[in-house]
């Protein structure tokens, strides 16, 4: 499978593809925010795609990858478990908690939590 656009919760989201290559630098969050070009409003990320430093806040990776992401307001939900690496850092928490509060980037477990907070944000648009 390739990244592609699929209809989800009637929002069109860029799905990626577990295979494809490691998410680790601002250049590779802009890849991602180009493709949507094509007409998706979300980036669903598989947490497998994202380099391992991404989950370590002092490498910077997360923050490089989040700001291109912000600046560009696409929205990035990253699909998967990342309990382990909650469960290692409280500066990751308080990361991850801030980010779904603020609604730019989504940590959520699956795919089935994505389309549910997908809908819960069309039902609540005027």
């Amino acid at each position: 499978m390739t990244d592609v656009i699929q209809v989800r919760a009637g929002v069109p989201v860029l799905v990626c593809d577990p295979d494809g290559p490691r998410i680790s630098s601002a250049n590779d969050a802009l890849e991602l925010i180009g493709a949507t070009f094509r007409g998706a409003e979300v980036v669903a990320v598989p947490t497998v795609r994202l380099d391992e430093r991404f989950f370590s806040l002092s490498t910077g990776v997360a923050g490089e990858v989040v700001q291109k992401f912000t600046t560009y307001k696409v929205l990035l939900a990253i699909v998967g478990d990342v309990s382990s690496y909650l469960a290692a850092s409280s500066a990751l928490r308080a990361f991850v908690h801030e980010s779904d509060r603020a609604g730019h980037v989504w940590f959520v477990p699956d795919f089935d939590a994505l389309d549910a907070r997908l809908a819960a944000r069309s039902a609540s648009r005027p």
